[in-house]
């Protein structure tokens, strides 16, 4: 597969105010994040970051389009950051608007999971 070149594109899954795309860049699973991640819309992202079918999964989660994200969201992250870990992996987070960038950075998620201001930077660095 060239550089850059996006493959396995599924349709979004919806759950209330979120929806997830997921393709794969390069062998990176990139997740793009659309709405709200909170306790009703949870589960939609911890599914969509099981990629346990993957050998040293690689996971970028693009938080572009996410406008709100509740605890539930950051224990979704840090469960995928542990497992991911685990396995030979890793999971990025790329351009989290403002407000959601205030919650990582009041918990110290972006101390823990690498936080990216571009999607281009989360997949090369």
């Amino acid at each position: 597969m060239a550089e850059g070149e996006v493959a396995d594109t599924e349709p979004a899954t919806q759950a209330g105010e979120l929806s997830i795309v997921a393709s794969v860049t390069d062998g990176i699973h990139v997740l793009t994040a659309a709405g709200e991640i909170d306790h009703q819309s949870g589960d939609t992202l911890r599914q969509a970051l099981d990629v346990s079918d993957a050998s040293r999964p690689r996971v970028v989660v693009d938080l572009g389009r996410v406008t709100f994200m509740d605890s539930s969201g950051i224990n979704v992250l840090i469960t995928a950051h542990r497992t991911l870990s685990e396995a030979g992996g890793w999971l990025r987070l790329a351009r989290p608007g403002q407000s959601v960038q205030r919650v990582l950075r009041l918990v110290g998620i972006d101390a823990v999971i690498d936080c990216h201001e571009t999607l281009p930077q989360a997949l090369t660095d």
